[in-house]
């Protein structure tokens, strides 16, 4: 499985070779540090966990830092653990860039989409409002429940609450365009998460339906 972190940098208009615009997500793929190995035989499976953007050596702990100094790397702000195949084909210190995707490629890339807080029926569930005359009295409300009978409101029943900042993976974007030498990765469509938000890019685990 490969897979890469990265920061989100925002959406572009990107014309192809032949002419078509098409609207990508431009990407800071990498570079990541592989900090740490895990095999089977000692831990029960097969991974990797790379390290992801700087981090002053003030703001880290001291478990951290023996992390760290037992790799022979510098502090990291994030860690994420990718599952290979064979975690030894791998060296501390390794870097991982961008160029292990390539144009044409499809990956699923997973982020925490913006928190909007405390939304109502209408912005959260995308519910139709009532008519907005003075004596319609029912413009964004709820409405009712239907729940007369059993004198309750029923678990999964769609209503105002938190909205947003929840993780979500969005599957099957194409690689449109890959620059190693400024760790740039650009995938067809919207990611989640506002801009500079971390984002996780692995190779996709299915193909789209066509």
């Amino acid at each position: 499985m490969k897979g890469i972190l990265g920061k989100k940098l925002g959406m572009i208009q990107y014309f192809t070779p032949a002419g078509e615009a098409v609207p990508v997500t431009v990407i800071e793929a990498g570079p990541c540090t592989v900090v740490q190995t895990k095999t089977r035989e000692k831990d029960g499976y097969e991974a990797i966990q790379v390290g992801f953007g700087p981090k002053p050596e003030r703001l880290t702990n001291k478990p951290l830092k023996g992390h760290f100094a037992r790799a022979g790397v510098k502090p990291v702000r994030h860690l994420k653990e990718f599952r290979v195949e064979d975690a030894r084909s791998y060296d501390l210190g390794q870097e991982i860039k961008a160029d292990i995707f390539a144009p044409g490629q499809k990956v699923d890339v997973t982020g925490v989409t913006k928190g909007r807080g405390f939304g109502g029926g209408v912005k959260r569930h995308g519910f139709r409002r009532g008519p907005m005359g003075h004596g319609s009295k029912y413009h964004r409300r709820p409405g009712s429940l239907a729940a007369k009978g059993p004198a309750r409101v029923f678990k999964g029943r769609r209503l105002p609450g938190h909205y947003g900042n929840e993780r979500v993976t969005v599957q099957n974007l194409e690689v449109v365009k890959v620059d190693p030498e400024r760790n740039i990765l650009m995938v067809r469509g919207a990611v989640p998460g506002p801009r500079g938000g971390l984002l996780i890019i692995k190779e996709a685990v299915k193909t789209a339906v066509k």
